[in-house]
């Protein structure tokens, strides 16, 4: 179907192709996107035209490609969409410099650094009355002269994600779970010894396991109104060293008291384009504390397309076709998952697996990356490949729970 507007999307992994996945199914349109190597699921694809571009995340290179796209398609609008974090600042900082039918939908460069940094974000969140974890923030003049005000266990990570990626080591982890004081200073050591100056999060470790974990998924327009709201209930994690975190199996679930005040939040500071929050359910005082806010919809975005909510369509008739749209708060309840069947039953305690079977049977379950629409071969051929994978890597990561 010819449409006005042409996806730009930047990245290369599951978050791209579940985007491109969305437009194609709501508009039949292919989807352009720039990537740093010739890998990933979006490599090879039928429903996108993914091109290799290195340094494909620094500022100056994101501004070349999308002025070469927006001429390439003169007359048609641009919805440009950053698919990870080391994008988002790079975008944002090039707002004032793109043509004229280019649509960046995001957040001022200042203010997107001040939700990113989780230092700021925490100050946020007690402005606004958002639960979070009781943190520590550890600056690397401190040294070990330090006292905790809570005792272990702690989680350790980085208040600023970008620049600690940019000095990689062999033991290097997104977020560290730590039993004491000791294994603290050791991680400190660890860190600014190989170049990392930001602050670190030093927090109290909230308990339960990976089902404990909520993602929220928001869509706001561009005068500022949240349209779309999906809580999502994470059955299973990734365990990775570098993936630890990110989302494997995920159930839609409501909680409108939650989303309410999420609501007020991202109002309140005039957020506009994707919202994506981070929450662990903490079974202590049975609250539900944030850990984070990413400026862009997650990795694991499909989760509220595969429930019938279609994400780029939001945008698209926001930003495109201008059609104001009432808000959405999501109750029905689908199962997104990005692993085998198998290797998600194997690893997602024994208590949830009758729910699961039940909207997979009912065909409300969904993974993303297999799309009948994509005829692609190659992207077959990857898909299986990754797939297999995560056999090994949740072997060599995990263990089974006994219940």
């Amino acid at each position: 179907m010819d449409q006005p507007f042409v996806p730009l999307l930047l990245g290369a992994d599951i978050n791209v192709y579940s985007m491109a996945r969305a437009f194609h199914e709501a508009y039949g349109v292919k989807t352009v996107a720039y990537g740093m190597y010739p890998s990933g699921p979006c490599y090879g694809s039928a429903i996108i035209d993914y091109r290799v571009s290195e340094r494909n995340d620094e500022p100056e290179i994101v501004l070349e490609n999308v002025r070469h796209v927006a001429a390439e398609f003169p007359d048609k609008t641009i919805l440009l969409l950053g698919c990870g974090d080391n994008y988002l600042t790079s975008i944002a900082a090039n707002l004032s410099n793109y043509p004229a039918n280019v649509v960046a939908p995001y957040v001022p460069l200042e203010q997107m650094e001040g939700l990113i940094h989780k230092e700021r974000f925490y100050a946020l969140c007690d402005q606004y009355g958002i639960d979070h974890p009781r943190t520590f923030v550890y600056q690397k003049s401190m040294g070990h002269d330090f006292t905790l005000p809570f005792p272990g266990p702690f989680a350790v990570k980085p208040a600023e994600s970008a620049t600690y990626w940019d000095h990689p080591f062999d033991t290097q982890k997104k977020a560290y779970i730590l039993q004491t004081r000791e294994e603290v200073d050791a991680v400190i050591d660890d860190i600014y010894g190989h170049g990392y100056e930001d602050s670190l999060i030093i927090q109290d470790f909230i308990p339960g396991g990976d089902e404990n974990m909520r993602v929220l998924t928001c869509y706001s327009d561009g005068a500022g109104k949240v349209r779309l709201m999906c809580l999502g209930h994470v059955l299973l994690e990734e365990h990775t060293r570098h993936g630890i975190g990110n989302h494997a199996v995920i159930i839609t679930e409501p909680n409108a008291e939650l989303c309410e005040t999420f609501r007020r939040f991202l109002e309140d500071i005039h957020f506009v384009g994707f919202s994506n929050f981070d929450i662990k359910f903490d079974p202590r005082d049975g609250s539900y504390k944030a850990f984070e806010i990413n400026c862009r919809q997650g990795r694991s975005n499909y989760y509220v397309t595969g429930a019938g909510y279609n994400l780029a369509r939001f945008l698209v008739e926001d930003r495109v076709f201008h059609q104001e749209q009432p808000l959405v708060v999501t109750e029905n309840r689908h199962l997104w998952w990005a692993i085998p069947k198998k290797v998600a039953y194997d690893y997602i305690p024994k208590r949830l697996h009758p729910e699961m079977k039940a909207l997979e049977k009912a065909g409300a379950a969904v993974n993303p990356l297999w799309y009948s629409a994509d005829h692609a071969l190659l992207h077959k051929l990857r898909v299986w490949r990754i797939q297999r994978r995560q056999y090994g890597w949740y072997a060599s990561s995990m263990e089974k729970p006994k219940d």
